[in-house]
C-alpha cells in the first residue's frame, strides 16, 4: 500500500500539499487530476524517492520496482527497439551475465551449470519473447516497423517522448507513474494504450487531462484540492457527479450556475422556432444537457470566456477544388475534395502523419496547395490555432501586450476583461511570456484566435496542455460557437461534444467518415490486424528460433567439458594401442626370442600385461562418457 500521512509538499517557497493524506492499495488504478501547478508532478516525485516532504510521510512498499517515463532522453546512438528493452533492467543484467558466461573457457568449473541457470532465469522473465513485446510497443505507440533500428538521436522530441513512454511500459514493474501520457501521442497510439494499460497487473497512477482516457482506465480518483488530496471512488465522470454534489452545497457558486442555466434556456425559448437560428439553439440545448450534470464540478472554475459573434459568414465559407500538398517535394495529401458549409463542424480523424496538419495548413492558406485550388468565400474570416504558435508568442510581451497588439483601438479595461475570462487577470496580464509555462500559452494563444472573431475556426490540437477545467471551459465555448470549425484533436470527448461531422485523412485522400468514435476504433482494430497477425507471427517464429538457438547453446555448453575429456580419452587410448601393437608384433616374431635376451623377452611381456590394463580402465572411462554424453542429450530433449 502507498501510504501518505500528513504530508506537506512544496516547491520552492509555494506549498503545494499541506497536511495532506491517502491511502493507495496494491492493484488499484488510480487518476490523479487537479489544476495546473498543484503539485502532481511533485507527488510523483516524491513517490520515486527524488524529493522527501517537508512533514508528514510519504511511503511505499520496499522492493517495489517504480517504471516512470523520463522527461528527457540524451541523443543516443542506441538502435530504438534496444532503448526500449534497456528498460526491463532484471533482462539487460541476466544477458550481461549469459555472455561472460559464454565467453568463459568450456571446462572451466561449474560452466554448465551455471549456463543452465542463467538461461532457466532467461526464461522465467521472458527473455525469449522479450524482443517481439519491444516491437509491439514500438509498433502500437506509432514507430513502423522499419524505424525499429534507427538510432534514438534520429528522432524529433516528441517521437524520443514516445520512446520514453515505450521504455516504461517494457519495465516489469509494481507501480507505473504516467504523467500526461497522451499529450505526444495522436488518437491512434492513445487508443493502443488505452487497450495496453487496461491489462497492467500493477499499481497505476495516472495524471490526465483527457477525461475520456481517465474513464477508460481508472477506478478511483485521487483530487488535489487546495492543498489536500482527496480519494473518491468511480472513474473521472463518477467523480464530477460526487464533486458536483458538493460544490452544489455551496450556495454563491450554485446561483451563479442557475444565472447560466437561465441565460442559456432563454436563448433556446426566443430562438428554438426560429429556422436562421435552429442551430444555435441546439448547441445551446447541447450545452444545457451538459452543464446540468457536468458543469457544476467545475463552477469554480476561473476560466469563463465566449467566442465574440461577427455579423454574416459566406455559404460555402471555403473550398478545396483537386488540392494536393507536401514537403520537399515529398507528396503528403493529393486530389483533396473538401467544402466546408457555413455552420459546419467537422472532425479530423487520422494517425499522426497521415496529413492532418498539413490539410489544416491549406485550410488556413499557411500552406499553398501544389495542384488544385483553395476558394475562399467573401467575408470569411479564419482562426487558426496550431502548436507551433506557442513558439511563436514573443517572449518579452505580456498578454495585455499581444491583445493591444493586435487591437489598438479597443479600451486596455475591455482587454483585461477578456483576458481575466482565460485566468490572466490583474498583474497576470503585465507577466512576460518568458516565464510561461505551456499550460499558460496555449491559453494565451487560444485568447489571441478568440479576440480575432473567426466565422471559420480551425483547431489543431488545442487541448494540449489545458488542464481539465480550461478543456471543460473550451468545450461549452464551442458549444456556443455559431460559425464553422475544423478540428483536429486526440481528445475523444471534446471531439464527442464539439462536432457534428467526421472526415478520415488516409493514404493521402481526405474523405467522410461513415460513424463515431467507436466505429473509427473498430476499424483501427481491423486495419491494424493484418498486420499485427503477421508481425505476430513474425516474432513468434523469431522468438522459437532463439530459444532453439538458445537451446543449443545450452546443451553444447553442457557437452563441452565431456567432449574435450572424451577427446582425450580417445588420443591417449589411440597412442596406448599402438604401443600395445608394437609389444605384441615383437612377441609373436620367432627372431625375438633368438637372440637369448630373457630379460627383454620379461619385460615385453609385462608391458603387454600394463598395455591392456590400462586400455581396459580407459576404454571403461569412455563408455561412461558417452552415457553422460547421451544423458544430457535426452535431458535438453
Amino acid at each position: 500500500m502507498i501510504s501518505i500521512r500528513n504530508a506537506i509538499l512544496a516547491r520552492g517557497a509555494k506549498r503545494l500539499l499541506d497536511g495532506a493524506s491517502a491511502a493507495i492499495h496494491a492493484g488499484m488504478r488510480v487518476g490523479v487530476v487537479g489544476a495546473n501547478g498543484t503539485g502532481k508532478s511533485t507527488l510523483f516525485a516524491a513517490l520515486r524517492g527524488e524529493l522527501h516532504p517537508e512533514g508528514g510521510d510519504i511511503d511505499v512498499p520496499a522492493g517495489w520496482t517504480i517504471a516512470h517515463v523520463a522527461q528527457e532522453t540524451p541523443a543516443l546512438e542506441t538502435p530504438a527497439i534496444e532503448y526500449v528493452l534497456d528498460g526491463d533492467a532484471e533482462l539487460r543484467e541476466i544477458e550481461r551475465a549469459l555472455a561472460a558466461a559464454e565467453a568463459e573457457p568450456g571446462d572451466a568449473e561449474g560452466h554448465g551449470e551455471r549456463l543452465a541457470h542463467l538461461h532457466d532465469r532467461y526464461g522465467a522473465v521472458d527473455g525469449y519473447s522479450a524482443r517481439a513485446r519491444a516491437a509491439e510497443l514500438l509498433s502500437g505507440l506509432g514507430f513502423a516497423t522499419g524505424e525499429h533500428a534507427r538510432p534514438v538521436a534520429s528522432f524529433s522530441g516528441g517521437w524520443r517522448m514516445r520512446l520514453n513512454l515505450a521504455q516504461a511500459l517494457m519495465t516489469r514493474s509494481d507501480l507505473l507513474l504516467l504523467d500526461e501520457p497522451t499529450n505526444h501521442l495522436d488518437l491512434d497510439a492513445i487508443i493502443w494504450l488505452e487497450r495496453w494499460l487496461a491489462s497492467y497487473a500493477g499499481t497505476l497512477l495516472l495524471i490526465s487531462h483527457d477525461r475520456d482516457f481517465l474513464d477508460a482506465i481508472v477506478g478511483a480518483i485521487l483530487h488535489f484540492d487546495q492543498g489536500k488530496l482527496r480519494l473518491y471512488t468511480g472513474n473521472y465522470s463518477a467523480f464530477e457527479v460526487q464533486r458536483a454534489a458538493a460544490l452544489a452545497q455551496q450556495a454563491a457558486l450554485y446561483a451563479r450556475q442557475q444565472r447560466e442555466i437561465a441565460r442559456l434556456e432563454s436563448f433556446v425559448n426566443r430562438f428554438r422556432a426560429k429556422a436562421t437560428k435552429a442551430r444555435q439553439a441546439q448547441s445551446r440545448i447541447k450545452a444545457l444537457e451538459r452543464m446540468e450534470r457536468i458543469v457544476p464540478a467545475h463552477v469554480d472554475s476561473p476560466f469563463s470566456f465566449r467566442f465574440r459573434e461577427r455579423d454574416g459568414a459566406p455559404d460555402p465559407m471555403l473550398r478545396l477544388a483537386g488540392a494536393s500538398a507536401g514537403y520537399g517535394g515529398e507528396p503528403v495529401l493529393a486530389d483533396v475534395e473538401l467544402t466546408i458549409r457555413a455552420g459546419a463542424r467537422i472532425g479530423l480523424l487520422g494517425a499522426n502523419g497521415a496529413g492532418k496538419s498539413t490539410l489544416m495548413k491549406l485550410l488556413a492558406g499557411r500552406l499553398a496547395p501544389g495542384a488544385g485550388e483553395r476558394i475562399e468565400g467573401k467575408g470569411l474570416a479564419v482562426g487558426y490555432f496550431a502548436q507551433h504558435q506557442l513558439e511563436d508568442l514573443r517572449e518579452d510581451d505580456t498578454p495585455l501586450g499581444h491583445l493591444q497588439r493586435m487591437d489598438r483601438r479597443t479600451r486596455e479595461q475591455e482587454l483585461r476583461d477578456f483576458l481575466g475570462g482565460f485566468d490572466f487577470a490583474g498583474d497576470a496580464a503585465l507577466r512576460p511570456v518568458a516565464g510561461f509555462s505551456g499550460g499558460e500559452r496555449a491559453r494565451l494563444a487560444l485568447a489571441l484566435v478568440v479576440w480575432q472573431r473567426p466565422n471559420l475556426l480551425l483547431l489543431d490540437e488545442p487541448t494540449n496542455h489545458l488542464d481539465l477545467d480550461m478543456r471543460e471551459a473550451l468545450e461549452v465555448a464551442l458549444a456556443e460557437y455559431d460559425g464553422a470549425m475544423v478540428l483536429v484533436s486526440h481528445d475523444r470527448h471534446l471531439l464527442a461534444t464539439a462536432v457534428d461531422e467526421l472526415c478520415l485523412v488516409a493514404d493521402r485522400r481526405v474523405a467522410p467518415f461513415d460513424g463515431d468514435l467507436d466505429d473509427y476504433a473498430r476499424w483501427l482494430l481491423e486495419r491494424r490486424a493484418p498486420r499485427r497477425e503477421k508481425q505476430a507471427a513474425a516474432s513468434e517464429r523469431r522468438a522459437e528460433r532463439r530459444a532453439e538457438a538458445e537451446a543449443r547453446q545450452a546443451l553444447a555448453a553442457k557437452r563441452k567439458p565431456v567432449l574435450r575429456k572424451l577427446e582425450r580419452l580417445e588420443a591417449e587410448m589411440a597412442k596406448l594401442a599402438d604401443e600395445k601393437r608394437r609389444a605384441e608384433a615383437a612377441l609373436a616374431a620367432p627372431e625375438f626370442y633368438a637372440g637369448g635376451d630373457q630379460n627383454l623377452v620379461t619385460e615385453t611381456l609385462r608391458a603387454q600385461s600394463r598395455l591392456a590394463a590400462k586400455l581396459e580402465a580407459l576404454e571403461a572411462e569412455w563408455l561412461a562418457l558417452q552415457e553422460a554424453l547421451e544423458a544430457i542429450g535426452a535431458a535438453n530433449a
